[in-house]
């Protein structure tokens, strides 16, 4: 059964998951925006997360005066597949710490190697 949450208790679990990163990678973090959506995208519903933007190690050196990047949290596919607030906040933590890292350039292939995928 699916975890039942209010949406702005659901954003505070994301906001935790950011207080929770390390100082030293969240100094490096900017020029991005977290969001929380309800749903994922019709074309790939089970989709817990994406990031939006150019990773820090594919950007040019004139990437100033660019749109923020986004890294998108959807609510549905993530209280879906938990069965409790205990596992939601896990995977909640699982899901922004990957979007982050592809951020910093990390490809799917090593987060899975690193258990965050």
């Amino acid at each position: 059964m699916p975890v039942q949450i209010a949406s702005d208790d659901f954003d505070r679990l994301v906001e935790s998951a950011l207080d929770d990163l390390p100082d030293e990678i969240a100094s490096l973090v900017s020029n991005v925006v977290v969001q929380v959506e309800a749903d994922a995208p019709a074309d790939d519903p089970d989709l817990l997360g994406i990031y939006e933007g150019v990773a820090l190690t594919e950007r040019a050196a004139n990437h100033s005066g660019m749109l923020p990047d986004r890294i998108l949290v959807f609510r549905g596919p993530l209280t879906e597949m938990c069965e409790s607030i205990e596992e939601l906040r896990d995977e909640v933590r699982i899901t922004v710490v990957h979007e982050v890292a592809h951020h910093f350039g990390i490809g799917e292939e090593r987060l899975h190697a690193l258990g965050l995928g």
